[in-house]
């Protein structure tokens, strides 16, 4: 025989190859040629599901008004903000259910059933929702030393909360394809689990040395126990400050150096991997308003400063690479600091914690400066993941029975990856009549972590698969098998000539014959 490899070429042979002569392995080999695919990276801002600027919502228990279905379907377009000078798209609906008449008394089964007609509204339009359970978002001043706002704020004691999240949990479990995830709430006006009348008050208002008891901490671990409980396993629910998810996960005495998440013990069922953040003072000050200091207990007191800050970051940034992190600007006077780069840092940032999300509505005293500064395009790119397809190592041709070898280079140039899990598929098209033939990636999404990424995989071909002329794409579709075959909650790659609208898939711009 005189059969020559190209530099990049490789053989395959089919399995009764070696019982036949020479003559006959030559008839069967089949010669196959790595081709190196490049792409090109867009700069265009898009709809992707799970990450970007929520839109805003609100409705209260003793009125309530249904999330309406076009409307939503509206904000995956872009559309002007107000009060705001830049214009945004989303694909994330923040919701406050405001449980105002019933801080003593169940929750009526009127307003579950509601709750659902919003999730379906949801699903409708090709959206998703981050639900935040609250009894109050007023602040009432008065003559206390706090004076802005002042007791009682109006939460609800914690066996009602309690009997409520068990009254919440079925609506929940049956819509957590569209649920992206959940913040804790309850506790405290505005469900920011700080000015509450039952689980403690840190404040100056409180008369307990502007710390927490250690009541207190059990007390709000058993509301975050139950919402963890409550939430399908696969959503994280997200706290208020880094601290919270201390002393819940490492008890009343943890030190703010517990250890943080890492790539041993994330993305599973357990605790410590669903639980997340809602910074909602995000780049406020040094300490974004006490959300990175240490409230004490009953035997240790309250400690700010520097290395507190330090600390507490530290922990926030290492952790948040693998949870749910988003929130909202509540200050413009920590500016310069919370403005573009060069003079300020707001993207260094968002990219250091990871952030998903943020709120298109508030504060857009913050958010105006990032438009006027000029970096307000990178931010709506950027935010949670970005995947740009650079290149790709694929074979010109595979023989059934054998394996389909590819190679994937990509970068994240988001702040973070993907907080639910979904399934990676290579998708094989015949070219000749369309038919689609779909292979599940072993790779974990979730772990396309920012900066560079590289997928290699082996992908068996049936030994009675077609012959033919396939196409080559990538899919990334949602994991619930409701909205799976949707292209709005599938995630599209930054890259020109690669996205197609109509399936949601991700083309590889490259073409393979089956033998």
């Amino acid at each position: 025989m005189n059969l020559k490899f190209a530099r990049t070429g490789l053989f395959s042979a089919l399995p009764f190859l070696f019982f036949g002569g020479c003559k006959d392995k030559a008839d069967n080999l089949v010669k196959v040629e790595k081709v190196n695919v490049t792409y090109t990276e867009s700069n265009e801002d898009f709809p992707n599901p799970e990450r970007g600027f929520y839109r805003y919502s609100e409705t209260h228990a003793s009125d309530f008004s249904l999330l309406d279905a076009n409307e939503l379907k509206s904000y995956r377009t872009t559309q002007a903000i107000e009060g705001a000078n830049y214009q945004v798209l989303s694909t994330l609906v923040f919701r406050y259910y405001i449980l105002d008449n019933v801080t003593s008394a169940p929750i009526p089964a009127s307003f579950i059933t509601n709750i659902g007609k919003d999730m379906a509204a949801a699903r409708t339009a090709g959206v998703k929702l981050i639900p935040r359970f609250v009894y109050t978002v007023r602040q009432t001043a008065g003559n206390c030393p706090e004076g802005f706002i002042c007791p009682p704020y109006g939460d609800a004691p914690k066996s009602v909360i309690l009997g409520h999240i068990a009254q919440l949990k079925p609506v929940l479990q049956e819509n957590a394809d569209v649920i992206a995830c959940v913040q804790l709430g309850f506790i405290g006006v505005w469900g920011e689990q700080y000015y509450s009348d039952f689980f403690g008050d840190a404040s100056t208002n409180g008369g307990q040395e502007n710390k927490l008891l250690d009541q207190n901490w059990l007390d709000r671990g058993e509301v975050i126990s139950a919402m963890l409980e409550a939430v399908p396993q696969d959503r994280m629910i997200q706290v208020r400050y880094p601290q919270i998810k201390q002393r819940f996960l490492y008890g009343i005495n943890a030190l703010i150096t517990s250890a943080p998440l890492s790539d041993a013990n994330a993305f599973t069922t357990a605790d410590n991997a669903r639980i997340g953040f809602h910074n909602d003072c995000f780049m406020a000050s040094s300490n974004d308003f006490g959300t990175y200091e240490d409230y004490g207990n009953s035997s240790s007191p309250r400690v700010s400063g520097g290395g507190v800050v330090n600390t507490l970051r530290d922990y926030l940034s290492n952790d948040s690479k693998y949870v749910a992190v988003g929130g909202e600007t509540c200050s413009d006077g920590y500016s310069p600091a919370n403005d573009c780069e060069p003079g300020g840092k707001i993207q260094e940032e968002f990219a250091t914690m990871h952030y998903s999300y943020i709120n298109a509505h508030y504060n857009n005293e913050v958010n105006n400066d990032w438009q006027d500064g000029g970096c307000m395009d990178n931010i709506k790119r950027n935010l949670g993941y970005r995947f740009v397809l650079q290149s790709a190592v694929l074979p010109d041709n595979v023989v059934h029975g054998t394996n389909l070898n590819i190679v994937l280079n990509l970068k994240n140039a988001g702040y973070a990856s993907p907080f639910n899990k979904r399934p990676a598929k290579l998708v094989l098209r015949n070219k000749a009549n369309g038919e689609l033939k779909s292979f599940d990636l072993t790779t974990d999404v979730r772990k396309w972590f920012s900066g560079a990424v590289k997928v290699e995989e082996a992908v068996k071909i049936p030994s009675d698969f077609p012959a033919g002329e396939y196409e080559l794409l990538l899919s990334l579709p949602d994991a619930y098998a409701s909205i799976a075959s949707r292209p709005e909650y599938s995630i599209r790659f930054a890259n020109e000539g690669v996205w197609e609208a109509e399936t949601g898939f991700n083309k590889l711009n490259h073409t393979i014959s089956v033998k």
